[in-house]
């Protein structure tokens, strides 16, 4: 894109600016007084789950009146240990319904698998209480629509659990970028590399009789099998968004974060990647190089690396490069040309202060989604990045393991960051070339404005936008919302 086409695109996008706002002002959304409290469920008490309940604990005034999981087990363990650490008794509920219908409950904290996470933030913001939702908030692309869609008629807030949205640190080294510190920003690069091990194999059977089946699974259209409950569900398509959009979701939203303001999706897509050695039940890949363009011209790479090794090393993080040769990597700025980094320093930029959890209170008693840090448009121009690549990669076809596998023209910012995962994977990990497979996906096309793709390969990829539900947990349309 020419520099006179770029800045027409950001003089069109600051103009289309207003579209974008925040729905819901202090006279749209129940103000809840600052000595009053403030009564809030936890659904999904598994895993993150317990990081809520201590969370929403040790803020003042606020009482967690439901506890929420289709697991029995669970729900009676998480009830018991409960009790005595707050004033009010909470209630144990297997289906979030129940809790919902309750006038006196003015918030929803979701930590439930991926596939719930829309869903229920949908039917809690049709009863106008407040929505916490762990990340990612949708589990596809068109759900997260119907989640932006739902926060605009209800007015509710609604904050993405993406903590690092509420680091003034990470919030003031963007405002810095944005305002050309540094130079203009090329590539924002985020990294999940932590690692991992094979999940094995597991039967489908019947469910324990403690696990409610029906509530669990939802909307998910997938039979029982042990590798689903209580943590691997993330590595099934049907259920979860693999480690991209898993712990991912935090690294790619403050890359999308960084980039120029007003920029909601990128209009095309690739990833490749592989899921190397484990030979499990597992569908989502241990290894991925993704990268995004976005209409102005700049991009977004991502590294998903799992396989662990002697030598590992973990990266979950983010890295900046700059048009004029510049980087930030690990809070050090590399001039152009330069070897030795020096420290970054910027000022604190702008948040809701209390952390994750306080803010999210706060933007609940002044009923404004604008203070939510992290507000539902975060949530799903972040989570969408994350889906548009994992569908590249779901598209993909088979590759031999070698340095050609992937097509990058005359992208060398790609070549050369497809190259050293390569390596790790070679010399590492010990996968000799041309011994294994990668799945390389296609150069996907989307429009931004209809969130559709668009040329080559859109049929096939505009079928992967929206999963099918069970009978009786349907999505909701826009239009029905």
């Amino acid at each position: 894109m020419s520099r006179l086409n770029r800045r027409r695109f950001i003089q069109a996008a600051s103009a289309a600016g207003a579209t974008f706002a925040i729905s819901g002002t202090k006279s749209s959304a129940k103000i809840i007084g600052a000595n009053e409290r403030l009564n809030i469920a936890v659904a999904g008490v598994n895993g993150r789950g317990n990081s809520h309940i201590g969370g929403w604990t040790e803020q003042p005034n606020v009482q967690i009146t439901y506890l929420i999981d289709p697991d029995q087990k669970v729900l009676d363990s998480k009830v018991k240990s409960l009790q005595g650490k707050q004033d009010g008794k909470v209630a144990g509920v297997s289906d979030v319904r129940k809790a919902l219908e309750d006038k006196s409950l003015d918030a929803i904290s979701v930590a439930t698998p991926n596939h719930w996470h829309s869903l229920i933030t949908i039917w809690a913001a049709q009863h106008g209480k407040h929505v916490y939702v762990e990340k990612p908030m949708s589990h596809d692309v068109v759900e997260g629509r119907i989640c932006v869609e739902a926060q605009k008629k209800y007015g509710v807030v609604i904050q993405h659990g993406t903590q690092r949205r509420s680091e003034a640190g990470v919030a003031g080294l963007h405002e810095a970028i944005q305002a050309g510190k540094f130079g203009r920003l090329k590539i924002s690069y985020g990294y999940c590399c932590k690692p991992r091990g094979s999940i094995g194999h597991k039967d489908v059977t019947t469910p324990p009789s403690h696990l409610n089946w029906d509530l669990w699974r939802g909307p998910a259209v997938t039979d029982y099998h042990p590798n689903l409950v209580h943590y691997n569900w993330h590595w099934f398509w049907k259920t979860g968004n693999g480690d991209l959009n898993n712990q991912g979701t935090h690294q790619l939203d403050v890359a999308r974060w960084a980039l120029d303001k007003d920029l909601t999706h990128p209009t095309r897509v690739m990833a490749l990647g592989g899921r190397f050695q484990w030979d499990d039940q597992g569908e989502t890949p241990n290894t991925m190089f993704a990268m995004a363009e976005y209409p102005n011209g700049q991009w977004v790479f991502f590294n998903v690396r799992n396989v662990n090794y002697k030598g590992y090393e973990r990266q979950v993080e983010n890295e900046y490069y700059f048009e004029d040769g510049g980087k930030i990597i690990r809070d050090l700025y590399y001039a152009p040309g330069k070897d030795k980094g020096e420290p970054v320093k910027v000022e604190k930029g702008h948040v809701t202060p209390g952390g994750n959890w306080g803010a999210f209170i706060a933007a609940c008693r002044a009923g404004d989604p604008s203070m939510a840090n992290g507000n539902v448009y975060d949530a799903h121009y972040g989570c969408v990045l994350g889906h548009l690549m994992n569908n590249s990669y779901r598209l993909g076809e088979s590759a031999p393991f070698n340095s050609k596998a992937g097509s990058f023209g005359d992208n060398k910012d790609a070549y050369e960051h497809f190259m050293k995962l390569h390596t790790v994977m070679n010399k590492g990990v010990g996968i000799e070339e041309g011994s294994a497979q990668y799945v390389v996906g296609p150069t996907l096309r989307f429009d931004p404005e209809t969130e559709r793709h668009v040329g080559e390969h859109a049929e096939a990829a505009n079928a992967l936008l929206k999963d099918a539900n069970s009978k009786g947990f349907e999505v909701p349309t826009a239009k029905t919302v």
